[in-house]
């Protein structure tokens, strides 16, 4: 058996099993963990459009208001099933995306500014469509989740796990588009967009193609978040932190590689909600930005290169010193 899947046999059992095995009675604890996957599963949909799409993205927090606010209607007001209607939260979000077809046109920060706009756009039409989304006074008692086979999902460690299966679902899926044909073209299209194009390559529709994914995502997770609370309302659903953190999340953990905005997001915001907290608790975001442009300072590429780094520094110094 191959190393890396000894590794991955390992880590799938501590995540499994072993957490909730030693933490599965601290509820704060997990309440934090579950946060933590629900802000590393946008981080992974935002670092898959930024890395493979070419496209940085101020708006994925419209993403996740659509796959909130599709699945908790679809549960309320037609009497859907919770885990079918948090795909279809997915389907919604990925949909909306399509009006943000037009925006890809633009480059750099112009394609940015206008997702932003978009998400805008959206938290509005919530406010204002009280008839269906119930307006600025939301919607309350959303769903749980369900049990299934006498286990409830609803409990901490319950959504625990189901979060936990969407976002390894979401590794599994970068991981094969990362490694597709489709994902060498679009690494091709970094170097140069105009040369993929003389040889046949689609750009618009591979960049398509990933803002869609990176919407389904963030709005399965949106979703999820939605079945998780109970409740829901525009600013909540649309507020742009839902963007910013997996942003920071992303960048500080590596966003060019696929472990890394999820060690980010673990890192990042249990360190805000644990530590920066206590020490100050107002304004403690101030420390989280301070984090981050430190590790922009140490090593731009994120966490996981400079953890690599000085793993490969200690192994050459082992190495030299059995020379010598």
């Amino acid at each position: 058996m191959k190393k890396s899947t000894c590794w991955t046999i390992a880590l799938l059992f501590g995540l499994y099993l072993l957490v909730p095995l030693v933490l599965g009675r601290q509820l704060y604890l997990m309440s934090l963990i579950v946060s933590a996957l629900i802000l590393g599963g946008i981080a992974l949909a935002w670092a898959l459009l930024g890395n493979l799409g070419g496209m940085v993205s101020f708006g994925h927090a419209a993403f996740f208001g659509v796959g909130a606010y599709v699945s908790a209607l679809l549960t309320l007001r037609l009497g859907w099933p919770v885990l079918p209607s948090m795909l279809l939260g997915g389907v919604g979000a990925a949909v909306a995306s399509l009006a943000m077809l037009p925006a890809l046109r633009l480059k750099g920060p112009y394609f940015a500014l206008a997702i932003l706009a978009y998400s805008q756009i959206f938290r509005i039409l919530a406010t204002e469509w009280r008839g269906l989304t119930g307006g600025a006074g939301g919607l309350s008692s959303i769903p749980p989740l369900p049990r299934v086979a006498g286990f409830d999902l609803s409990s901490k460690v319950g959504a625990y796990l189901v979060i936990l299966t969407v976002v390894l679902l979401f590794v599994a899926l970068y991981r094969r588009l990362r490694d597709s044909d489709h994902g060498l073209a679009l690494k091709a299209m970094h170097e140069s967009e105009d040369a993929t194009r003389v040889v046949g390559v689609n750009s618009a529709g591979l960049k398509a193609g990933m803002l869609l994914i990176s919407a389904a995502m963030t709005g399965i997770v949106g979703a999820f978040n939605a079945h998780t609370i109970n409740f829901l309302e525009p600013d909540y659903a649309f507020d742009g932190s839902w963007t910013i953190i997996p942003v920071i999340a992303a960048i500080f953990g590596g966003y060019r590689s696929i472990a890394g905005p999820l060690l980010g997001a673990a890192v990042v915001y249990l360190a805000d909600q644990l530590l920066f907290k206590s020490l100050l608790p107002i304004g403690h975001e101030i420390m989280l930005g301070a984090l981050l442009a430190l590790m922009i300072i140490v090593s731009p590429g994120g966490l996981l290169p400079l953890l690599a780094g000085l793993r490969r520094r200690r192994r050459d110094q082992e190495a030299a010193h059995v020379e010598a």
